[in-house]
């Protein structure tokens, strides 16, 4: 009786072998149908993944170095759009490479080299050698020597120039130098109310706070109230013009300076003996200095001649004539 079937089955058969009814025939069509859809959206999706493998594989990079290089060296130039497509396949498959190599030689494209220039050489010896390269020298513009051109900038000429002015320079310092330490004797007095005249021979870079300095050294002996005093305290006068004690004896020397009775430069003694003057002609007459305390100065300072003493001023021109007087 197990085959006979009833009229109105739905043909399903349940897992002990029963025949099911219509409800679990419905759910069975569902679930082929669900299957199916699935299937269907399945090669869809296999489909479309296909489709991008392909996009992706045209645009992908080509991290192979040495084929990128060969495919760059392949298509220097004007080449067609087939020809491209071809040698790209090429460098993108090394089998496809080993086909063209039957290819004849002629049609493969030959890597240009660049020859280097060599210097022309008329030696006999071997191309082996070592050519040494001679140094450029820059020629210099040749310029018209009748067209003046002095007031042009001229760069070599201007460091001649300065050159010259360097080399000028030191060698009028070192001449300065030279007469600095040249010998001078100097005449002075030692001026107390009396003068007490006596020499010294010194150098001409000697100052003046130098010069008294040794001045009371060798008068301390036979004048005992310069023993307590200090050079600052000492003056010396010269031509009736109180000396400052930074000023140098070479100062007045280079300088030409004159005082209100006689010249600066000259520190001996020296009388004007022409019976006839002649005011067109300047008279030489040079009297000794005068080293004096400041104490004795400034007690005495308003009795002649130290009425007449006032202080060197190098911007003073001194052309007026002597006088007695304080004037």
């Amino acid at each position: 009786m197990s085959d006979i079937r009833r009229y109105g089955s739905s043909g399903i058969h349940t897992v002990e072998g029963n025949v099911a009814g219509s409800l679990a025939a419905q759910f069975s069509r569902e679930r082929e149908k669900q299957e199916k859809e699935f299937a269907e959206k399945k090669k869809q999706i296999e489909a479309d993944n296909s489709r991008s493998s392909h996009i992706d594989k045209a645009f992908e990079s080509h991290t192979d170095a040495a084929s990128e290089a060969e495919f760059k060296r392949q298509t220097i130039g004007l080449v067609s759009a087939a020809e491209y497509r071809r040698r790209r396949e090429n460098c993108n498959n090394p089998v496809a490479v080993v086909e063209d190599d039957d290819q004849p030689a002629a049609k493969r494209a030959k890597p240009i080299k660049k020859k280097k220039s060599k210097p022309i050489s008329f030696s006999m010896d071997s191309d082996d050698e070592q050519v040494t390269e001679k140094p450029v020298i820059k020629k210099k513009a040749l310029k018209c020597p009748f067209v003046e051109t002095a007031f042009l900038p001229d760069k070599e000429r201007e460091e001649e120039i300065a050159r010259e002015t360097v080399k000028l320079t030191q060698e009028w310092h070192a001449e300065q130098e030279r007469i600095k330490l040249q010998k001078v004797v100097v005449a002075y007095s030692y001026w107390n109310g009396n003068g007490h005249r006596r020499h010294l021979e010194i150098t001409k870079g000697t100052t003046i706070r130098q010069f008294l300095d040794t001045v009371r050294q060798s008068l301390s002996k036979d004048f005992h109230d310069l023993r307590g005093v200090s050079t600052e305290n000492l003056m010396y006068i010269k031509e009736d013009l109180i000396i400052p004690h930074h000023v140098s004896f070479y100062d007045m020397i280079v300088t030409q300076a004159r005082g209100k009775s006689g010249p600066l430069f000259h520190f001996g003694v020296r009388d004007d003996i022409r019976l006839v003057n002649d005011i067109r002609v300047e008279r030489e007459e040079s009297h000794p200095g005068k080293v004096t305390h400041r104490a004795w100065y400034d007690k005495n300072r308003h009795i002649f001649p130290a009425s007449r003493w006032e202080t060197y001023d190098p911007a003073v021109a001194r052309d007026a004539r002597y006088t007695t007087r304080g004037e």
